[in-house]
């Protein structure tokens, strides 16, 4: 079944289950990195490769972990520039294979965790999520996703890839699981 490709309400059942049981059940969020946690540009140049990555994306990832919900990037492309990336935010798992599978990636974080996918958020864009996105318990396709991404999807974030789309499902995850109200506070002293 076919859902609209604009964003979806915390309360909308989807396939039974509304979005927000579903957010309360995360303790895994896991995403794609090149068009999700970038804006899908690579610049390389003779010796090193360059991506901008989103300062709003990676504090939402450090306020999950800071909740207790572990967090991982899931890429079929090898790179220097996410490595560094991951390490500089403490990312829990990183799987950059450029012949692996994302299901038996995130399947192998699954078993190390103990979790069970539908404990999952999966953040994707293109073809080489759909496996994942159909498995996870919250499945979410960045502004900028392709449509078949989008037609998956639980919810589809009002910003794209690289811009902000991966702190607005943290938000979402954060206020489902009554944590945000707090997270507030303790930043306003």
């Amino acid at each position: 079944m076919a859902r609209p490709f604009k964003n979806q309400p915390a309360r909308r059942a989807v396939r039974g289950v509304t979005l927000g049981a579903r957010l309360k059940r995360v303790r895994l969020f896991l995403c794609d990195v090149d068009g999700v946690l970038t804006d899908a540009s690579v610049f390389i140049g003779p010796r090193d490769e360059f991506k901008r990555f989103n300062i709003l994306d990676g504090l939402g990832l450090r306020m999950l972990q800071h909740e207790g919900i572990r967090v991982g990037w899931v890429s079929r492309r090898v790179s220097a520039a996410t490595t560094k990336r991951a390490k500089e935010l403490k990312v829990d798992f990183l799987s950059q294979h450029n012949t692996a599978c994302k299901v038996e990636a995130v399947e192998a974080i699954l078993k190390k965790t103990g979790l069970a996918w539908e404990e999952t958020c999966f953040v994707g864009d293109d073809v080489v999520d759909l496996g994942a996105l159909r498995r996870a318990g919250v499945a979410v396709a960045v502004a900028n996703a392709i449509t078949e991404v989008k037609s998956v999807a639980h919810y589809v974030t009002r910003q794209r890839g690289g811009e902000g789309g991966v702190r607005e499902v943290a938000e979402l995850i954060l206020r489902a699981q009554g944590r945000w109200e707090r997270i507030i506070a303790e930043h306003s002293k």
